[in-house]
C-alpha cells in the first residue's frame, strides 16, 4: 500500500512539474534571447536591431487570447480603439472591448430568437445591445475630454505664474502636471516625461494632442511652437490663450441655452413613435404583433424605421446649423 501511495505521488507531482519546469525552461530561454539581442544591439549602431530595442520596450498586447491579438494586429482597426480606450482611460483591450461587444450582441439575439421565431426583434436589440460596451467607452471618452477642457484654463494659468516667476516652459509644465488633477496632469506629466527623455517640444505637444484631440489644445500647441520660432513673451501668449478659451466655453454654454428646447424636440420626436408602440403593445398586444407577424406589417417596420433615423439626422443638422 505505501508503494502504491508513492508511486501514486511521483506520477501527480511529474504530471504537474512538468509543465511548469517546460514553461520556465521556455521563459528563461527567451529571456537569454532578448538579453542577447540588446547586448547585441548595444554593441552596435546598425538600425534594424536598434529597431529590435524599440519592438521590445513598445510592445502591446491587444488581447489576451492568442489568435484573437495576432488578427488584430493585422488591421489598423486596433490601433484606433486603442487609442479610444486611452482617450477613455478604461483599462480594458481592442479584444475585450470586441469580445464583450459580440457577446452583447450574440446571447440576446439568440434568446430573443428563440422565444420569437423571428429574426428582425433579435437582430435590433442585438445591434443596439452590441453597440452598448462602444457606446459606453464613446460616453466616458467625451465625459474624460469635457472635464480636461474644462480645467485647461487654470492650467495654463498656472503654467504663465511659472513663467513669470522666471521657470522654463519644461519647469512650467512639470509644475502644473502636479498641481492639476487628472485627467490633464497625467497628460501634462507625459507630456513632460517625453521631453525629458530626449523627445523635442513639437514631437511631444503632437504625442499630447494625438492622446487629446481637442480644438483648444491645438491652439495652445500652436501658440507654443510660434513662440519657439519667432521668439516673444510666452507668459502673454498663453495668458491670452486662457482668455480665448474662456471666452469661447463662456459663447458654447450661451449657443447650448438658445438651443435646448431645439435639441429636447428633436429627442421627443425621435423616440415617441417607438414609446407609443411600446405602450400599444402593452395595451393590446394582439394588434400590435402584427407589425413584425405579418409581410406588411414587416415592411412597415423597415420603412418607418428609416424615416425615424432620417428625421433625427434632419433634426440634428438643423440643431448644429443654429449651434454654428
Amino acid at each position: 500500500m505505501g508503494l502504491i501511495v508513492v508511486l501514486v505521488f511521483v506520477g501527480v507531482f511529474t504530471l504537474i512539474a512538468m509543465p511548469l519546469v517546460a514553461a520556465g525552461s521556455g521563459a528563461a530561454h527567451q529571456t537569454k534571447r532578448i538579453h542577447a539581442t540588446l547586448d547585441t544591439a548595444l554593441a552596435t549602431e546598425s538600425p534594424e536591431l536598434r529597431e529590435q530595442i524599440v519592438n521590445l520596450r513598445k510592445s502591446n498586447q491587444l488581447s489576451t487570447i492568442p489568435w484573437l491579438n495576432r488578427s488584430l494586429l493585422k488591421f489598423e482597426l486596433a490601433p484606433r480603439l486603442r487609442t479610444l480606450l486611452h482617450q477613455a482611460d478604461l483599462d480594458w483591450n481592442a479584444g475585450s472591448l470586441l469580445a464583450g461587444s459580440g457577446l452583447c450582441f450574440a446571447v440576446p439575439a439568440y434568446i430573443l430568437y428563440l422565444r420569437y421565431g423571428t429574426l428582425l426583434l433579435p437582430l435590433l436589440v442585438g445591434l443596439l445591445l452590441g453597440a452598448a460596451p462602444f457606446l459606453w467607452v464613446l460616453h466616458k471618452r467625451s465625459k474624460r475630454l469635457a472635464t480636461f477642457q474644462e480645467a485647461l484654463p487654470e492650467a495654463l494659468d498656472l503654467m504663465v505664474s511659472a513663467l513669470r516667476a522666471g521657470h522654463s516652459l519644461i519647469a512650467a509644465m512639470g509644475m502644473a502636471a502636479r498641481e492639476c488633477a487628472d485627467p490633464i496632469g497625467c497628460e501634462l506629466k507625459t507630456c513632460f516625461e517625453e521631453q525629458n527623455y530626449g523627445l523635442e517640444l513639437k514631437t511631444a505637444l503632437d504625442n499630447l494632442i494625438h492622446r487629446v484631440p481637442l480644438q483648444e489644445l491645438r491652439i495652445v500647441s500652436t501658440a507654443i511652437l510660434i513662440q519657439k520660432e519667432s521668439g516673444g513673451n510666452l507668459a502673454e501668449v498663453l495668458d491670452k490663450t486662457s482668455y480665448i478659451i474662456r471666452e469661447s466655453f463662456r459663447l458654447k454654454r450661451q449657443i447650448a441655452t438658445h438651443s435646448a428646447q431645439g435639441r429636447m424636440t428633436g429627442w421627443i420626436l425621435t423616440f415617441l413613435p417607438v414609446v407609443l408602440g411600446i405602450a400599444m403593445y402593452f395595451v393590446n398586444p394582439v394588434m400590435m404583433s402584427i407589425l413584425w407577424t405579418t409581410p406588411i406589417g414587416i415592411k412597415l417596420l423597415y420603412v418607418s424605421g428609416g424615416l425615424v433615423v432620417v428625421g433625427g439626422l434632419v433634426i440634428r443638422q438643423i440643431i448644429k446649423g443654429i449651434d454654428v
